[in-house]
């Protein structure tokens, strides 16, 4: 099992990175919690990692602190959550934004994550109720700071939309949570924190 990785920063396109070990590119997927915290390309950086083997590939995803991957794995318990919907979670809402719904019950919240239907949200707010509390506060080894890699205005959206879908959402409604952006925001992970945060809130 591969623990974490530490390397350059060698592309980032949500929710792909690939990270530069010693001549070897690992691919990986990461949430978008991550990628805000993510240095410009180029730069030095250490996540934590979680290993998934399927029939047909190896599937290496990336955190940014130990308390984002254990989420990870406790959701993995849970019937009929993959990775790419725990991935999507994690992407829609942050590890104590998760633990505070699961206190209050709101299955509304989860509801509004693309993947997430009723039925898994109920199951969720269920089955997470004790595995919350095995969380703790975790050290973070990933988070580097840098400044955002500016980018232009249309090539930043181009990656946000492309990130977006990738998460789940429908083109019009990806459409619909970009133009709530600001439109003073140029950097692809602030228009991607901008959309998800306006889709927290439909």
């Amino acid at each position: 099992m591969i623990g974490f990785l530490r390397g350059r920063l060698a592309a980032k396109q949500p929710p792909q990175l690939l990270i530069d070990v010693g001549g070897v590119g690992y691919e990986v997927e990461a949430p978008m919690s991550t990628f805000y915290g993510l240095p410009a390309a180029g730069a030095e950086v250490s996540l934590f990692t979680h290993l998934v083997v399927r029939e047909d590939a190896h599937i290496l995803f990336a955190f940014g602190t130990e308390r984002e991957r254990k989420l990870f794995r406790e959701l993995l318990k849970v019937s009929n959550v993959g990775p790419k919907l725990a991935l999507s979670l994690l992407s829609g809402m942050s590890v104590d934004a998760f633990m505070l719904c699961v206190e209050a019950e709101d299955a509304d919240a989860l509801v509004r994550i693309p993947g997430v239907g009723r039925k898994t949200a109920e199951r969720l707010l269920i089955e997470m109720r004790d595995r919350i509390k095995h969380l703790g506060v975790g050290s973070a080894v990933a988070p580097m700071p840098g400044r955002p890699t500016e980018s232009s205005n249309g090539a930043a959206q181009a990656e946000a939309y492309s990130a977006l879908i990738a998460l789940g959402y429908k083109p019009a409604e990806v459409t619909r949570l970009l133009r709530a952006v600001d439109a003073s925001v140029q950097t692809t992970e602030e228009m991607i924190r901008g959309a998800l945060q306006a889709a927290a809130t439909k």
